[in-house]
């Protein structure tokens, strides 16, 4: 049987030493003496660097960091992190999230007519790299259950609805400032959602509260939260004359 958490130091202890520290009335055993449930519980407990690291010692460890069973769940805190190859995504994926707030990426959040040259080139980089990403996700993980994507600002409506077709287990979906979501990713989840218990679209500016009102009378067992989201200012381009006021208006709210 596999030692629990609170077992497992003795034999991270035994390891870590030596060989002329050894006991030698206590015959050592190598990581890779253990059975394949044990290892897939001792990686359980890494990191995903961590993982990755291990599994380049030996063709054994390597075959466990590629087992499905070991990725039922991910977690992602910058864009960087979708690139790394430290990861699996496979059938076995149920709960996914995308998180992130640092400072770097708060300008993927500003309207597109807003944003220069610079501003621009920086933001497609990310848009290339979490469109590949959630495209990757819906070939490979059909039974996804819960997915949050918070800070994203390049998740795209047809991002959403090629997730809703191809993930049709889908249970929970929040999504938490993800400013190019419209009314057509709601509309998505009425035609597509129907598994879906929990939708979340917290200060998703370029939403209406006539989309809202869309998934509560189509999906009326869908447990729909909207914090802020309708009552923001959405992102359609203004004429000249109503951007000083349209700039005051977003100050007033913050």
């Amino acid at each position: 049987m596999c030692n629990s958490p609170g077992e497992a130091e003795p034999l991270q202890h035994h390891l870590l030493h030596s060989p002329g520290d050894w006991d030698c009335s206590s015959p050592a055993m190598h990581i890779t003496q253990l059975n394949r449930e044990c290892l897939l519980h001792l990686f359980s407990f890494l990191d995903k660097n961590s993982r990755k690291n291990l599994a380049k010692t030996c063709h054994k460890l390597l075959e466990v960091f590629e087992d499905p069973l070991l990725w039922p769940l991910l977690n992602f805190h910058s864009p960087v992190e979708l690139k790394k190859d430290n990861f699996l995504l496979g059938p076995a994926l149920k709960y996914l999230s995308i998180c992130w707030y640092s400072e770097r990426v708060k300008v993927c959040n500003i309207e597109d007519w807003m944003k220069n040259s610079f501003q621009r080139d920086f933001c497609n980089r990310h848009e290339n790299t979490v469109r590949d990403f959630l495209l990757q996700v819906c070939n490979r993980c059909p039974n996804l259950l819960s997915l949050t994507l918070s800070g994203c600002g390049h998740v795209t409506d047809d991002s959403i609805l090629l997730l809703l077709k191809s993930c049709p287990k889908l249970r929970t979906l929040k999504l938490e400032n993800c400013v190019r979501i419209t009314d057509q990713s709601l509309q998505a989840v009425t035609l597509h959602g129907g598994a879906l218990h929990t939708l979340h679209v917290d200060f998703c500016r370029n939403i209406t509260q006539a989309g809202l009102q869309r998934v509560r009378e189509q999906c009326p067992s869908v447990m729909l939260r909207a914090e802020r989201s309708a009552n923001m200012i959405p992102d359609s381009q203004p004429d000249k004359k109503l951007r000083l006021e349209r700039a005051s208006r977003k100050l007033v709210q913050l």
